[in-house]
């Protein structure tokens, strides 16, 4: 993605920026393709350790929708057009010089695509778990440097049933898809078994406040990454 910030010409933004979106899908399409066989691999990885039995042939997601794609990309550099500062509209991320918004919508932009790549995966798990009869369900992993609300998903554990089709997956989200198998039986991770702790004395019994409850007992407590 860094690589591809030079096709953005800041004198030529109407006839570069086309070109700098179609070279991303193609990068979204090359990645997103490995994430899914990895995923796939993974898949079949955990399958074996939960020794089911009988064959299934892991069904690869395919790639993001040009709309999507394009969609996403819009967003991220919407800031970079020229504007009139002194209009009601007018962000104040709007009025920074082109540098600066440049710089922002190229990390917005790698956030947008690692999530669309990434979806894949995601996709590639949870439509396994869909169609393979030994699958019960699946639960979500949040990394250590998730945000409080991916951690307060994570330790909800296996409720995400087989047609459950919802990740709730935000740009930059590192979050993975755990299969459970029928038989057996999923565990909350050290990490996460801790964060479920501080839900349960901070948060669950605010409610209506139970998210930014949970938010503050994270930080106070060093479970939510410095920014």
């Amino acid at each position: 993605m860094r690589g591809l910030r030079r096709l953005i010409i800041p004198s030529r933004l109407q006839a570069s920026v086309p070109e700098w979106i179609e070279a991303v899908r193609a990068l979204v399409e090359q990645y997103g393709a490995a994430s899914a066989s990895l995923a796939a691999d993974y898949y079949e990885s955990e399958r074996v350790a939960a020794a089911v039995t009988g064959r299934f042939t892991v069904p690869l997601v395919g790639p993001p929708s040009d709309e999507q794609v394009e969609s996403s990309l819009r967003w991220a550099t919407k800031d970079v057009w020229e504007r009139d500062p002194d209009a009601p509209a007018t962000t104040d991320a709007q009025r920074e010089p082109l540098e600066v918004r440049l710089e922002q919508a190229a990390k917005k932009s790698e956030a947008v695509a690692q999530k669309l790549v990434t979806d894949q995966g995601r996709g590639t798990v949870q439509e396994a778990v869909r169609q393979d009869r030994q699958a019960m369900a699946w639960a979500r992993a949040a990394a250590l440097g998730a945000c409080y609300f991916c951690k307060a998903l994570a330790i909800r554990g296996v409720v995400y049933k087989r047609d459950t089709v919802d990740f709730r997956a935000h740009d930059g989200c590192h979050c993975g898809v755990v299969p459970v198998f029928k038989g057996q039986r999923f565990e909350l991770s050290d990490h996460a078994r801790e964060w479920e702790r501080l839900y349960r004395d901070y948060a669950a019994p605010y409610p209506g406040d139970q998210l930014n409850r949970f938010r503050q007992a994270l930080a106070e407590h060093g479970h939510l990454p410095v920014l």
